[in-house]
């Protein structure tokens, strides 16, 4: 299956249930759809459909959920061509006029160097999904890093003038949690997967990445017994979602079971687009769904 399926999730929790109405929110949205970059511009963000294509609806409502997607489009200009440019403006300046260049010229030919070469540049774009989710009072967020799920977080505070949203959080050490569960086994409900990344409690450049491995086995623990953490850990959810868990609670390189999606499957075909979408995305949040409530317990998680 494709479309809405997440491969990462980073969850905030809201401090405060969203009051606005559906069609609110779309207003709000629409008021700050993408438009690519100008000719002078580094950077543009704004929502798009979900659903992708020609598709112009900037909120989907699945699931007692939220559907969104960011669009962010950057101007690709390195520095070390500013640089070099810069410099040869420069260097003929004070070689023709017997002079040194001072600063507030040396940023005046600097931003006429960006004008010149800015609408030359080439452009890149991404699509950040995410969701909200009115049950769980909470937003999910298809990232991997902490700087792609912030663009998706700023750009909601502009789009809703205001969005308290936090990380989640737990008071316990997660990579000794974590420890716990690959020595004397995972809690009820998660199965501990081949994968695991160990760090040194003591230096932070000293990483084992185990992928394939028993990870009961003798060798692996002796990694654990001379100091080291677990500050990632494959996991599998209920036989049906496997994933890799952080220290940081960021959930990685999520899969759904075989099983579920060929349930799940719906026929090909243009005219399926949107009932594709949907069955994916209440597929999506009722999982994650589940997986969270067997987090809460199981990492002590303290409620928004």
């Amino acid at each position: 299956m494709a479309g809405f399926m997440f491969k990462n999730a980073k969850i905030y929790q809201l401090s405060a249930p969203l009051s606005l109405t559906l069609t609110e929110l779309y207003t709000r949205l629409a008021a700050h759809r993408f438009r690519p970059c100008g000719p002078l511009e580094t950077l543009t963000m704004g929502w798009v459909s979900p659903l992708g294509g020609a598709h112009t609806d900037p909120v989907i409502a699945v699931n007692n959920c939220l559907m969104l997607a960011m669009r962010r489009q950057e101007r690709l200009l390195p520095a070390a061509v500013i640089t070099e440019l810069l410099d040869e403006r420069i260097a003929v300046i004070e070689q023709q006029e017997k002079r040194i260049v001072n600063q507030p010229e040396r940023k005046r030919l600097r931003d006429a160097v960006l004008a010149e070469l800015l609408p030359r540049a080439f452009v890149r774009s991404r699509i950040v999904r995410a969701y909200l989710d009115r049950q769980w009072r909470c937003v999910v967020i298809d990232a991997g890093s902490d700087k792609a799920a912030e663009d998706v977080l700023a750009l909601l505070r502009e789009t809703l003038d205001s969005f308290p949203a936090k990380p989640l959080a737990t008071e316990i050490d997660i990579a000794d949690r974590l420890s716990t569960w690959v020595t004397t086994g995972a809690p009820p409900g998660f199965m501990v997967d081949d994968s695991c990344e160990l760090r040194d409690r003591a230096d932070a450049q000293a990483v084992v990445r185990c992928r394939g491995l028993d990870l009961s086995a003798p060798e692996f623990k002796a990694h654990l017994d001379n100091g080291m953490q677990v500050a990632s850990l494959g996991l599998v959810w209920n036989e049906e979602l496997s994933f890799t868990l952080e220290a940081s609670l960021t959930l990685k390189h999520l899969r759904f079971s075989a099983t579920l999606l060929m349930t799940e499957e719906q026929p090909a075909g243009p005219e399926q687009a949107e009932l594709n979408f949907d069955t994916e995305a209440t597929l999506l949040t009722d999982q994650l769904r589940s997986l969270l409530g067997g987090l809460t317990p199981a990492l002590e998680l303290t409620p928004p």
